[in-house]
């Protein structure tokens, strides 16, 4: 790994970046316009330690996933996530990989809806990004590493969400959920982390390896969804999975009827929320 040309460029794309450009505000002096190290840290979900010490040289052979999260958070492009890739010693995830990359262009869509819960997954339902609102709604990920930040894995396996369902809405969820890794799973064979987690789904979920070798199929339809709020109770909520054309992304956007008790609730927990998650 080239540490100082690593710690340089990353160092170089921060200060270019503004915080209006990756959806913070600007208030405050500041003595420069792009991004503080402690934003960076922020919105790539890494300590702000991690990233002085990558700029610094002091900090050598970064994970793919921390390196797409600061490609991401530095909006870069293609070609420049492709040399940050190389700076670190790594090939960029290519076409026989889960694509990861959220594109400046996908990113800035997400800066516009601001006010409404939004996260971006991959094809294998791991999470990419997700702001403020969802944060509050579904519980802050930001600590979350790995297969943590995986929704299959974390519905077979670990803690679950705060999504409630009927019997009838989980058993088409979790055939739905199933359906979509054995989709990816045949798009992309020979990505490891793919098949690492299927292998430990199937090995540690009697569920999970029931759907899967009965072969079931199901698909992710827009739907009415109960989220059970630790701070002011049951919201319920529209949910939209969004597909981005040519990147394999799943945009999934939470929204309520207008003028209903829903809507007040989410607009209360999103205030709340952002206030925990801003100490």
């Amino acid at each position: 790994m080239a540490t100082a040309e690593f710690g340089s460029a990353v160092r170089r794309w921060r200060d270019r970046v503004s915080p209006e450009a990756a959806g913070l505000p600007a208030g405050g002096h500041r003595r420069a316009a792009g991004l503080r190290r402690e934003e960076l840290a922020m919105l790539a979900g890494i300590s702000v330690d991690y990233v002085t010490r990558l700029e610094q040289g002091r900090a050598s052979n970064p994970s793919p996933q921390v390196v797409e999260a600061l490609a991401r958070a530095l909006r870069l492009s293609g070609t420049e996530r492709a040399h940050l890739f190389r700076l670190a010693g790594l090939l960029a995830p290519g076409g026989s990989t889960v694509p990861t990359h959220v594109t400046p262009s996908v990113q800035r869509m997400l800066d516009r809806l601001s006010g409404t819960p939004v996260a971006v997954f991959d094809a294998s339902w791991t999470l990419l990004f997700a702001n403020p609102p969802y944060a509050a709604l579904m519980g802050d990920p930001s600590g979350w590493r790995s297969d943590e930040r995986n929704s299959v894995w974390r519905h077979f396996i670990g803690p679950g969400s705060r999504a409630r369902y009927t019997p009838e809405a989980l058993r088409a969820f979790e055939r739905a959920l199933v359906a979509d890794v054995r989709a990816t799973f045949a798009r992309y064979p020979d990505d490891p982390r793919l098949r690492r987690l299927v292998a430990e789904l199937r090995a540690r979920s009697e569920r999970f390896a029931e759907l899967w070798d009965s072969g079931a199929v199901g698909a992710h339809e827009a739907a009415r969804k109960i989220i059970d709020h630790p701070r002011v109770g049951a919201v319920t909520l529209d949910c939209d999975v969004l597909s981005v054309s040519g990147s394999d992304l799943r945009i999934m956007v939470f929204t309520a009827e207008p003028g209903s008790e829903d809507a007040d609730r989410l607009a209360l927990l999103t205030v709340l929320g952002t206030q925990t998650l801003a100490h």
